[in-house]
């Protein structure tokens, strides 16, 4: 698998290298070996989940404080998605800034963010599939959420029409409106959990 960093630190693509024959295809989605070596730090699994959306559903922005944190691999496994990562880390030098992906089932594309990394995506397609493998298990009360239509973020959505969105989706703060409340993690904070140093993190 080819993984390339994103603008954003501690983002990467991951674009799986297929092997084709009169079957279908094959390919490797996760290597923690393979991705534990570029992001410099061990990638445990700790809990898989998936989510399936109508078209024009729009989840997130979504992360989740330190501690306990939670890295994701999220991957378009049926359909088509525009997804997005958004810099939370109060404090980074891309705070606040995006990168956007397209996600879909042929391409086998996925994404890697880290701690203090936001993530949202809008579905393209009908009943979109969209994979997370996660580095910590869900603990509640633990995520962050931010307002995916934030003016001032002003993510490249595309919308013709207003998107689905849950009722907690739609009242989510603004980032500046987060960051205000002392919601979000620092980027000292995350850059400690890269190293280990955080006490839920297993190495």
């Amino acid at each position: 698998m080819e993984i390339t960093p994103m603008s954003l630190s501690n983002a990467f693509r991951i674009r799986p290298q297929k092997i084709a024959d009169q079957r279908g295809v094959f390919y490797e989605a996760v290597r923690a070996d393979a991705i534990s070596e570029r992001i410099g730090y061990p990638f445990t699994v700790a809990q898989a989940n998936y989510s399936v959306s109508h078209k024009n559903t729009l989840r997130g922005i979504h992360g989740t404080a330190l501690p306990p944190g939670q890295a994701k691999l999220v991957t378009c496994v049926r359909g088509a998605v525009l997804d997005v990562v958004v810099d939370l880390r109060v404090g980074s030098p891309t705070f606040g800034e995006f990168e956007v992906t397209q996600q879909d089932e042929d391409s086998g594309v996925a994404v890697y963010l880290a701690d203090g990394l936001g993530h949202a995506f809008l579905a393209l397609t009908e009943m979109a599939c969209m994979s997370y493998i996660c580095s910590t298990e869900y603990i509640p009360g633990t995520m962050i959420d931010i307002n995916a239509l934030d003016p001032e973020l002003g993510l490249p959505w595309g919308l013709t029409e207003p998107p689905i969105q849950s009722e907690k989706d739609a009242a989510a703060p603004t980032l500046r409106e987060a960051a205000a409340a002392g919601l979000l993690p620092t980027y000292e904070q995350c850059l400690q959990a890269y190293a280990g140093v955080l006490p839920q993190r297993i190495a």
